[in-house]
């Protein structure tokens, strides 16, 4: 990743960070930002997490201008910008290893959590039908319309604890050490070159064979997670694995 874009990211999440103070109350709303967590498989970073009684809002913020295009199904989307295309891993996809590593690291369900995809550019514009948590600009009003409680006062301090107890060490500008930065860097290496791990939400790969159409009888890898990661990873079929 450039300079350029890696401080165009972080401007957009500052701008989130900001926007989260004034749109919601502090007393009600407890906000971390930029948390790199241990995981099973190395680390994983997140841009925001909000802790509530209404439950665990994990944001994944896009800094992303021009028009675009996705499906929830899609592994991957597309931005058009100034006449040309380029394409990007489904940010959904992408805030769903977060989600459940931070499931599995405080140990909670799934009914607990919130996942929310944020894009803040400002001449940004979806132009497909996205779930109601893909926004567009700030997320504060789909925030506010859970008002279902799902968590006792008591257990969203022990949350903030725990998260603060576990994140990897940051900086006085709240920025990750170049220390934490290069082990995520390392396990993002780690996650993408491994033969038995999805490198999209970091479950187990597993044998599977194609069952139809004209790679019928055909093996391949997919994502232990299926239907909800459909990953897959084409294997040499020269010889079939036993």
């Amino acid at each position: 990743m450039s300079w350029a874009k890696a401080f165009k990211g972080w401007v957009g999440e500052a701008a989130l960070t900001v926007a989260k103070k004034i749109a919601l109350d502090g007393d009600v709303y407890r906000d971390l930002n930029n948390i790199t967590l241990p995981t099973a498989n190395g680390t994983t970073q997140i841009d925001h997490i909000i802790v509530s009684r209404y439950g665990i809002f994990v944001i994944e913020t896009k800094n992303f201008e021009g028009w675009i295009f996705g499906d929830e199904k899609q592994a991957e989307w597309t931005q058009s910008l100034y006449g040309k295309k380029y394409r990007f891993q489904n940010p959904l996809r992408q805030n769903y290893r977060h989600t459940k590593a931070l499931e599995e690291f405080l140990g909670l369900t799934a009914s607990h959590f919130h996942s929310v995809v944020c894009f803040v550019g400002e001449t940004c514009k979806l132009k497909t039908q996205m779930p109601a948590n893909v926004i567009c600009g700030g997320p504060f009003r789909y925030i506010k319309s859970k008002s279902e409680i799902l968590l006792a006062d008591n257990q969203v301090e022990a949350i903030i604890a725990a998260i603060k107890g576990g994140m990897r060490p940051k900086n006085l500008l709240g920025l990750s050490t170049r220390e934490t930065k290069n082990e995520h860097l390392a396990s993002l290496r780690e996650r993408h070159s491994s033969a038995n791990t999805c490198p999209k939400c970091g479950n187990k790969l597993v044998l599977r064979t194609s069952q139809k159409g004209d790679k019928a009888g055909q093996q391949f890898l997919g994502c232990s997670n299926y239907p909800a990661c459909r990953f897959v990873q084409a294997i040499d079929n020269t010889e079939k694995i036993a």
